[in-house]
């Protein structure tokens, strides 16, 4: 029997649009540093590349359950290849403005919203049940590799020697993405008994799985609450590297390798540390590593320090990812699984524009490291929450180990198997 590589490929795809994002991740705000050094624009560059996920994840979580989930991903990456490649051109002919930069964020951010959301959507479909922590577990190393350990390094440096270059490299690792998605044999369209209802119909059943379950609203609520309060610091990292730190460009992508090394960990002992602890403890103890991080990154003045604080906070908030991944595919409906996802991601990705706007805001009013100290000090009071509202849930959580499989409906074997 042929051996089953969809996780492989999907893993690979992961990465290579991660590593084309990391870039991005890098390029972006410094394209955006080099034109104006306000920290209310480039908090808002941030925000503006997360704002789709407030207006279009439930349209695009419900279009993710009508279609065939990875096509919409091959399409979205393909999409993405283009937008990215004509902003490359731009910056070529030095002809980027901060509002034009405003405008392929919200583009690619638009985007992106499809892409993760078949991507995720995916998961359950190529992996058993007992296989979805350490599958996320490997999508979490996939995008941590791609983002931030190669291509945060790869887009400080050849933003550094050509401004154009970083974009150019972007564009491709997503049109390789692409190409990696063929390999997927199968179909991948979630079935429906019928014909197809109409779409509020089903953002209305999304809306209502996750009012009828208080554990999912909990955890909605928490994920939300973490969003906003860590990116009222991240939305202003490059300017607390650049000018706080005292940093190069190029050195700025290492201080992100740091962060990458850092996730890497997170991603590792992720799934480990809930075999041998509750996931409410290890839950608790990896918000409460991104509050103390982030709170002494604003006391810090040091590179090699800031740096390696940022790394305990990446290696705990992937922590926080991987587990919050594999109790979200444990507990959604495959066929529910993108509208649920578009719900989720309305509400915390959609928190991280307001977070990115309010720190801008403080950073104007006090000072980038003030910012920090305050989102580092949010997020401890987060985990003190978080381990109170837990309590009545802890039973529940750690017992969905042990649930039957799911019914991997909308899918076909590849050849072969």
């Amino acid at each position: 029997m042929a051996r089953d590589r969809r996780l492989t490929w999907l893993l690979g795809s992961s990465a290579l649009s991660n590593l084309g994002d990391g870039i991005g991740k890098v390029a972006f705000p410094l394209l955006g540093a080099s034109l104006t050094r306000d920290p209310v624009l480039i908090a808002g560059l941030s925000a503006t590349a997360f704002l789709p996920w407030l207006l279009f994840a439930l349209v695009s979580g419900a279009l993710v359950d009508r279609v065939d989930r990875r096509k919409a991903m091959l399409l979205a990456n393909t999409s993405r290849a283009v937008i990215v490649g004509a902003l490359a051109v731009l910056v070529l002919f030095d002809a980027t403005t901060i509002w034009l930069l405003y405008a392929m964020a919200l583009l690619i951010g638009t985007v992106e919203t499809i892409a993760d959301s078949a991507a995720q959507a995916l998961i359950p479909a190529v992996v058993p049940r007992s296989g979805l922590e350490s599958a996320n577990g490997k999508l979490q190393s996939a995008e941590i590799v791609g983002q931030t350990f190669l291509g945060g390094p790869l887009g400080g440096v050849t933003f550094a020697a050509f401004a154009a270059l970083p974009f150019v490299l972007n564009s491709a690792g997503f049109a390789i993405a692409a190409i990696f998605l063929l390999a997927i044999r199968g179909s991948y369209r979630p079935k429906v008994e019928g014909p197809a209802p109409k779409l509020r119909v089903q953002l209305a059943e999304g809306l209502g799985w996750v009012r009828s379950r208080p554990l999912m609203v909990q955890l909605v609520a928490f994920a939300a609450a973490l969003a906003l309060t860590s990116e009222l610091a991240q939305a202003l990292l490059v300017l607390y590297a650049l000018e706080d730190l005292g940093l190069t460009s190029a050195a700025f992508g290492v201080f992100a390798l740091v962060g990458g090394a850092g996730g890497l960990v997170g991603a590792a002992v992720a799934p480990r540390l809930t075999r041998v602890l509750s996931r409410r403890a290890v839950l608790t103890s990896a918000v409460a590593g991104c509050a103390v991080a982030f709170g002494v990154m604003g006391l810090v003045y040091e590179p090699v320090s800031a740096a390696l604080l940022f790394g305990v906070f990446a290696a705990s908030v992937v922590t926080v990812n991987v587990i919050i991944g594999a109790l979200r595919h444990a507990l959604i409906p495959e066929h529910l699984f993108g509208r649920v996802l578009g719900v989720w991601r309305t509400a915390v990705w959609g928190a991280i524009p307001i977070g990115a706007l309010l720190g801008g805001v403080l950073a104007a009013w006090l000072n980038t490291r003030a910012v920090f100290f305050i989102s580092g000090a949010l997020q401890l009071g987060l985990a003190g929450a978080l381990w109170a509202v837990m309590a009545k849930f802890e039973a529940e959580i750690d017992s969905l180990d042990t649930a039957g499989e799911p019914a991997l409906s909308g899918e076909s074997a590849p050849a072969g198997a």
